[in-house]
C-alpha cells in the first residue's frame, strides 16, 4: 500500500466533534465583540495624504516606473542566459510578424517594424509581467486596418495624384493618419472595435508562393507543438519564411518576371516624432474604445497566466496604464495600436525569459532591421506574409471546434458565440462586440431570472446537507423543509423565488388554507351545525388575515412585518378531515449562495414569513452573509425584533433549533395545568 493510499483511509476514518451552542444570531452577536476603529479626523487623512515621506516616495516610483524595482534586483548569472536566448528567439519571430500585420493594419510594412520596437522598449520600464511579449497582434491589426480601409478605401481619389505608385503612396499615407489617430485614442480611452479584412492574391504565381509558404508553416507548427518537450526552442518557421521567400524572389526576379506584389521600399531609419490627426477622433472613437478592450483583455489574461504559472503577481491598473501610454506615446512615433501576441508570449516564456530585458533584446533586433538591414526584405512576396497571417489567425479559426464543447455543456455560451459570430461577421466587429455585450448581459439577468432551486436533506448523522434528488442516502429530516437558491434575491426573481419555494417544498400555505376550510366543514356537516361551521370558517379566516378580516403585507408602500408566526387555533379533532401529508412545521431558507437582497426581495421574504406564520409554520433564514444581513436591516426586516430569532449561522444550527422548539413545545403541552391555589378554611369565630 502506497502512502497516497494511506492517507486517503486515514482521511476517511477520521472523524471531528463539535461541541458549541446552537448559533442562532442574537446568541452569536453576544459571543462577539466589534473592534473599537477611531475613525481618522480629516485633518489626519488630509496630512496624511499629503505628506511626503521616503517610503512613500519609493512605493510611487515603484508603482508607476516598476523597473525601478525589478532591475535593481536582476540576478546577472542567473537570468542572463535565458533572457539572451528567449530575446533572440523572440525577435526572430517579431520580425516577419511585425511585417506581416502591417498588412493587416493597412499601412505600408515598416510601420509593422516600428510598431515592434518603441512599445516595446517603452513596455519594458512601464509593464508588470515578466514574460508577455508586447508589439503588434493580428486581431488589433484587423481591427486597425478595418478602419484605415474604411476611411480612406482603395478607391479614394487622392488630390494631386499623378498615377498610380504617387495615388498608392498618398493613399498609405492618409492610413498611416487613421492608424496613429485609432492608436492615440485607443491609448487614451483603451477599448475595441474592427472588421476582418481579407487578404488579396493577385496572380497565379503570388497564389501559389503563398499555397507553398502556407502548407510549410502549418506543417512546421504542427511538428513544433508535438515536439515541443523536445525541442528546446520552437524552430523560427515564420524567420525561415521570410528569408528563403525573399531569396526565391530577389533570385528569379519574381516582381519583373510574374508582376508578384513585394513589400517594396523599406526605408532606412526611424522617422521624427509626427503629431496624429486629432480632427479625425469623431470618426474613429467607436473602433478605438473596441480595440483598446480588446487590446487590454487579451494583455492581462496573458499575463496573469504566465505569472500565476511563474509565481509572482501583474497588476492590472498599471498594466492599463503601460498599455494605454505605449500606444499613445507610440502613436507619436507613427506606430499602430499593439497588444500582448500569444504565439511570441509564449516563446518568450518558453526560450527561458526571465524579465522584459528580453522584450527589449527583441526590439534591439527590430532596431537593426530598421536602421540597417531593411533593404534585404524589399524583395518579400506579400504573399509570404499573407500565409504568415493566415496561419497565425489559426487559433481563431479553431474555435469552430468549441461549438460540439458548448452544445454538450452550455446552451447559453453556445448562443452568446453564435450570436456574436454572426453580428460581427454581417454587422462588422464593432456591432458585433456592442450585440455580444448586450446578449452576454442578457443571459446575466436570464440566469439570475432563472437559477436553480434546490431542496436539501441530511446525510444521516452529520450536519451535511445536499441535494434529496442527488442522491440516495440523503434523507429530509421529519417536520422541516429546507430550500436553497444559487442566485441574489432581486426585484427581477422575487416572484419566482416565492412560487419556486411553494412548488419544490409542496408546502403551499393557501393550500393548507383551504384544506382546513374543507376540514371544518366537513366538521360542521357531520355533527349538523352549518352556522357553526359557517362561523367557525369565518373565525378562523379573520384570525389567518388579521383582525379585520384583511392581508396587511403592504399598504402605502410601508412593509407590515407580522410576528414570528400565529399561533394556529385549528383543533386538534378536526385533523382527521386534513388530506394526508407530511406534518411541516419549519421551512429553512438556505441563503450560502445569496450574496444580497434587494428592497424587493426583502419585501417578498416579509411576505413569506407572514404568510407560512399564518398557518403556523415557522420559516429560518440560514448561513446569511454579512452583506445579506445588513440589506435586511437597512431594508427594516428587523422592524420586530422577534424576526432576529429566525437566523441562523448555518442550516445545521437552523435545524438544532427548530428541533429544541418543537421538544419544548410538546413538553409545554404535556405539562398538567398548574394548580390555583385555594383559599384556607376560615376558622369560626370563638
Amino acid at each position: 500500500m502506497d502512502h497516497a493510499e494511506e492517507n486517503e483511509i486515514l482521511a476517511a476514518t477520521r472523524r471531528y466533534y463539535v461541541d458549541r451552542p446552537i448559533f442562532s444570531h442574537p446568541v452569536l452577536q453576544e459571543r462577539l465583540h466589534k473592534k473599537d476603529k477611531v475613525p481618522d479626523s480629516i485633518g489626519d487623512k488630509l496630512k496624511q495624504a499629503f505628506i511626503c515621506t521616503p517610503k512613500k516616495i519609493r512605493n510611487i516610483i515603484y508603482m508607476f516606473l516598476p523597473i525601478s524595482k525589478w532591475l535593481p534586483a536582476y540576478k546577472f548569472k542567473e537570468y542572463v542566459l535565458g533572457d539572451l536566448v528567449s530575446g533572440i528567439s523572440t525577435g526572430v519571430l517579431q520580425l516577419p510578424q511585425g511585417l506581416a500585420f502591417a498588412m493587416l493594419a493597412a499601412v505600408p510594412p515598416v510601420f509593422g517594424l516600428y510598431s515592434s520596437f518603441y512599445p516595446v522598449i517603452m513596455y519594458c520600464f512601464l509593464g508588470t509581467s515578466r514574460h508577455i511579449s508586447i508589439g503588434p497582434f493580428a486581431v488589433i491589426s484587423l481591427m486597425i486596418g478595418a478602419v484605415a480601409v474604411r476611411l480612406v478605401p482603395d478607391d479614394i481619389v487622392i488630390p494631386g495624384g499623378v498615377n498610380a505608385t504617387n495615388g498608392t503612396e498618398a493613399r498609405d499615407a492618409l492610413r498611416v493618419k487613421v492608424a496613429m489617430s485609432v492608436t492615440l485614442l485607443s491609448g487614451i480611452i483603451q477599448s475595441t472595435v474592427a472588421v476582418l479584412q481579407n487578404v488579396k492574391n493577385l496572380n497565379v504565381c503570388s497564389l501559389g508562393v503563398g499555397l507553398m509558404v502556407f502548407g510549410l508553416l502549418l506543417g512546421g507548427k504542427e511538428f513544433n507543438e508535438r515536439f515541443k518537450e523536445k525541442l528546446p526552442a520552437p524552430i523560427p518557421l515564420e524567420f525561415f519564411a521570410v528569408v528563403m521567400g525573399t531569396g526565391i524572389s530577389a533570385g528569379f526576379n519574381l516582381q519583373e518576371s510574374y508582376n508578384v506584389d513585394v513589400v517594396g521600399t523599406l526605408p532606412l531609419g526611424l522617422l521624427p516624432p509626427a503629431n496624429p490627426d486629432t480632427s479625425l477622433f469623431h470618426l474613429v472613437y467607436v473602433d478605438a474604445i473596441a480595440i483598446a478592450i480588446v487590446g487590454f483583455s487579451v494583455t492581462i489574461s496573458m499575463a496573469k497566466t504566465l505569472a500565476n504559472k511563474h509565481g509572482y503577481q501583474v497588476d492590472g491598473n498599471q498594466e492599463l496604464i503601460a498599455l494605454g501610454l505605449c500606444n499613445s506615446i507610440g502613436s507619436l512615433f507613427q506606430t499602430f495600436s499593439i497588444s500582448c501576441s500569444l504565439s511570441r508570449s509564449l516563446v518568450q516564456e518558453g526560450t527561458g525569459g526571465k524579465t522584459q530585458l528580453a522584450g527589449c533584446l527583441a526590439s534591439l533586433m527590430i532596431l537593426l532591421v530598421i536602421l540597417a538591414t531593411g533593404f534585404l526584405f524589399e524583395s518579400l512576396p506579400q504573399a509570404v506574409l499573407s500565409a504568415i497571417v493566415i496561419v497565425n489567425l489559426k487559433g481563431m479559426f479553431m474555435q469552430f471546434s468549441d461549438l460540439p464543447f458548448f452544445w454538450r455543456t452550455s446552451k447559453i455560451e453556445l448562443t452568446i458565440w453564435l450570436t456574436t459570430f454572426v453580428s460581427s461577421l454581417f454587422l462588422g466587429l464593432d456591432y458585433g462586440l456592442i450585440t455580444a455585450v448586450i446578449i452576454a448581459l442578457l443571459t446575466v439577468i436570464y440566469r439570475t431570472q432563472s437559477p436553480s432551486y434546490k431542496v436539501l436533506g441530511q446525510l444521516p448523522d452529520t450536519d451535511v446537507y445536499i441535494d434529496i434528488d442527488a442522491f440516495e442516502e440523503v434523507k429530509e429530516i421529519p417536520g422541516i423543509k429546507i430550500f436553497q437558491i444559487n442566485a441574489p434575491i432581486y426585484y427581477a426573481n422575487s416572484d419566482l423565488y416565492s412560487s419556486a419555494l411553494k412548488r419544490k417544498t409542496g408546502v403551499n400555505p393557501a393550500h393548507i388554507m383551504g384544506a382546513r376550510r374543507k376540514a371544518m366543514r366537513k366538521y360542521a356537516k357531520e355533527v349538523g351545525n352549518a352556522n357553526m361551521a359557517n362561523a367557525t370558517v369565518v373565525k378562523v379566516d379573520a384570525e389567518v388575515d388579521g383582525e379585520d378580516g384583511t392581508k396587511p403585507e403592504e399598504e402605502d408602500d410601508e412593509i407590515k412585518f407580522p410576528p414570528v408566526v400565529t399561533k394556529s387555533t385549528f383543533p386538534e379533532e378536526l385533523q382527521r378531515f386534513m388530506p394526508p401529508g407530511d406534518n411541516i412545521h419549519t421551512i429553512i431558507l438556505d441563503f450560502t449562495q445569496v450574496n444580497f437582497i434587494d428592497s424587493v426581495g426583502v419585501k417578498t421574504l416579509a411576505g413569506i414569513v407572514k404568510e407560512y406564520g399564518d398557518v403556523g409554520i415557522y420559516v429560518y433564514l440560514a448561513g446569511c452573509s454579512a452583506q445579506v444581513v445588513n440589506d435586511l436591516t437597512q431594508n427594516r426586516f428587523f422592524e420586530n425584533p422577534a424576526l432576529k430569532e429566525l437566523l441562523f449561522h448555518s442550516i445545521h444550527d437552523a435545524v438544532l433549533g427548530s428541533q429544541v422548539r418543537e421538544a419544548l413545545a410538546e413538553q409545554e403541552a404535556s405539562a398538567p395545568p398548574p394548580q390555583e391555589d385555594s383559599e384556607p378554611n376560615a376558622t369560626p369565630e370563638a
